[in-house]
């Protein structure tokens, strides 16, 4: 395979009509096109649409992927619950950007592999799925995307090492399975995430209760719930419960979005690379530690086998002129291993000289088995 191309595109908030399905098929014959979806895989040629116009047209997210370590994530969603301003703060270079279209605001996350390695197992299906929670997530106000966002820029050396960084949201230890994907498919370092954690305050615990829900409605003004219920009617905005969610969350936030001293993007790559050493030398000596344990075990298991052998070594002398009697090569290297068994014995119980004059008598017995000879040449059997 020369190159493998990955493009989906997925309609959340509204399904594509019929003549937007058609206008989607003039750019390629060969997509899986629903309602809702847009998916393509290129082993040879490109895309010839613009993926940033079909975000702008169609769809509310956009997962592209490609063997020679380039990858791409879209997320389209309403400006009345995802404020620009606010992810301007966070998308500050090209691996993370953003821009306005009509009622709409487009997130740009990418990654490209700085060593240009190609990687030939790739598959992207199903990679958007897992991703896609994230969206709804950020309309209910979770903005830890962002900040992800963000040190995928700091990862990419496109922030000063003097910029501080921007607000830090709660619960960054504690990413749920979706951001985690984000952090995996654009291979932004965990150690860099643990690092930016270290000054992330504990996420709230889970949702809402439906008593927690109930008793703050009740609390609102008539207003308000007169404004909610209209909108509920007449807007279609499938992203009222979470706005909704997202304003109950903020009138009950007790963590505080950013730490005491703002840290710098240096002091953050700082961290990690001494969090990234503390845990390859921790790595490190626990490979010895298991490497020394494999060779206690084996040494245990070596001392055994000759304890056996102990019990009646003229059985093993005997067996070894059988095995090479068979003039087998097979055999012949059965009978060798056995003959150094016999060795490793003789050298533990301080037995080598009579060892060595049986040897001595077998190599004179079998001196026309050149290949027999080599055998135990090879394996360092010699008088």
């Amino acid at each position: 395979m020369g190159e493998y191309q990955y493009y989906e595109f997925t309609a959340v908030d509204r399904p594509l009509t019929g003549r937007e399905r058609a206008e989607l098929r003039s750019l390629s014959t060969r997509a899986d096109i629903t309602a809702t979806s847009f998916v393509n895989t290129y082993e040879w040629g490109n895309f010839k649409g613009d993926p940033r116009t079909l975000m702008e047209r169609y769809f509310d997210a956009h997962l592209y992927l490609a063997n020679w370590g380039t990858r791409q994530l879209m997320l389209r969603l309403p400006k009345h619950v995802l404020d620009p301003a606010t992810v301007a703060q966070y998308c500050q270079g090209d691996s993370a950007s953003a821009w306005t279209t009509g009622k709409h605001i487009i997130i740009d996350l990418h990654d490209e592999d700085e060593d240009g390695i190609d990687e030939w197992d790739l598959d992207g299906h199903g990679l958007l799925t897992s991703i896609i929670p994230v969206r709804a997530r950020l309309a209910a106000g979770d903005l830890r995307l962002l900040y992800l966002a963000w040190l995928r820029c700091v990862q990419s050396e496109e922030i000063a090492d003097d910029e501080l960084e921007p607000p830090v949201l709660a619960g960054l230890g504690t990413l749920d399975a979706a951001l985690t994907a984000v952090a995996e498919f654009l291979r932004i370092d965990p150690d860099l995430i643990a690092a930016a954690a270290a000054g992330s305050s504990p996420a709230a615990s889970g949702e809402p209760t439906a008593t927690q829900l109930r008793t703050w409605v009740a609390g609102l003004p008539a207003r308000d719930k007169d404004a909610i219920l209209t909108d509920l009617i007449t807007s279609g905005d499938s992203h009222l419960s979470s706005r909704l969610l997202r304003r109950y969350r903020d009138e009950h936030r007790t963590d505080t979005p950013t730490p005491a001293v703002a840290r710098t993007a240096g002091q953050l790559l700082a961290t990690a690379a001494e969090l990234r050493a503390g845990r390859e030398r921790r790595d490190a000596e626990q490979r010895d530690r298991d490497w020394i344990r494999r060779e206690r075990s084996a040494a245990a298991a070596r001392q055994r086998h000759l304890d056996t052998l102990a019990v009646d070594q003229p059985a093993a002398w005997q067996r070894v002129d059988e095995l090479i009697g068979t003039k087998k090569p097979r055999e012949y290297d059965t009978a060798v291993q056995l003959l150094v068994d016999l060795r490793d014995l003789a050298e533990r119980d301080g037995d080598s000289t009579s060892f060595r004059n049986r040897l001595a008598e077998l190599r004179t017995v079998h001196a026309r088995k050149p290949s027999l000879l080599e055998r135990l040449n090879r394996t360092g059997l010699e008088t």
